[in-house]
């Protein structure tokens, strides 16, 4: 198969389907009832196939028509080819069936220990045969992922104003200061975020929405914070606070069972999460069953 075959835009499925047929006929007039075209437009698009490929796919003697050696390792060829396309188009129909379909979704680090297990968990009692693909990601990285097609939704928080994006704001989660259970203030029910400021703070990393939220909280109390320890994981944090490596401010979860939580006085701390999807891209029934499942589970509450 030389260059210009293979570059050549006007080979059709059509005439490959044609071929496929005749080749495992070998018999024109039966082919073609086959195909329920005319004899002659079958003969006339064989012979259109293999001029443009360059040589002769059967050879003719009398009435009989008979693959040759070029025809039947191009067959082989055409046989893998139809079987792919027919397979990629049963893997798309699976996965836009409502009933089998696959979700991608994104979702932010700190959803993961509770959160967004609890809302799949909903969701499977009620659409046990859809599948997901997760990632989880800094907000910046989702958005890019949404916005390139590789995620069907996002879970994320507040974000800026963007044409091409639809963010629905879902809960809002109240942050605490987080200390080991024996901390010398753990039997307090708030502070004054400056009365363990000169401790050791742990934190996630930077570029993370709620270490973001974190800076900002520091920032408006006009203190800055001593970072000791500064990870990926919000599991990971709560697992130096459990050690009595120092403090965090987080959302107060249910695996913090070696954690108490001390509100912040004299002010509001909160962070506020949403479901991201792209405006006027397709989404496949199970992401639309998914997307208002997730709205119903909060909105509706």
């Amino acid at each position: 198969m030389h260059d210009k075959f293979i570059r050549n835009d006007s080979m059709e499925w059509q005439r490959l389907e044609y071929f496929q047929v005749l080749a495992k006929i070998q018999h024109m007039t039966k082919a073609a009832e086959i195909l329920s075209i005319s004899q002659p437009a079958l003969s006339r698009s064989i012979a259109s196939l293999e001029q443009e490929i360059g040589v002769p796919l059967f050879d003719r003697q009398g009435r009989s028509i008979i693959l040759n050696k070029y025809g039947q390792l191009f067959l082989f060829r055409i046989n893998n080819i139809m079987k792919e396309m027919e397979q990629g188009l049963e893997e798309i129909q699976y996965i836009i069936n409502p009933e089998h379909g696959e979700v991608s979704l994104g979702f932010l680090h700190t959803l993961g220990t509770s959160t967004v297990p609890n809302i799949i968990r909903a969701f499977h009692e009620e659409y046990p045969n859809i599948t997901f693909k997760f990632q989880q990601n800094h907000t910046h990285t989702q958005l890019k992922e949404l916005k390139h097609g590789n995620l069907d939704l996002c879970l994320l928080a507040s974000m800026e104003h963007e044409n091409s994006i639809e963010w629905t704001e879902l809960w809002r989660d109240e942050l605490f200061v987080i200390v080991q259970a024996n901390h010398p203030l753990a039997k307090r029910k708030s502070i004054q975020l400056r009365e363990i400021a000169h401790e050791s703070f742990i934190g996630l990393k930077k570029g993370y929405a709620l270490r973001n939220t974190t800076d900002e909280i520091f920032d408006n109390e006009g203190l800055k914070p001593i970072i000791a320890f500064e990870g990926d994981e919000v599991a990971t944090v709560a697992g130096f606070i459990a050690a009595g490596l120092g403090y965090s401010i987080l959302p107060y979860g249910e695996e913090m069972d070696k954690m108490t939580k001390l509100r912040i006085d004299d002010a509001s701390n909160e962070r506020v999460i949403g479901m991201a999807v792209a405006k006027d891209r397709y989404l496949s029934p199970a992401a639309k069953l998914f997307h208002q499942f997730v709205l119903d589970y909060f909105l509706t509450r």
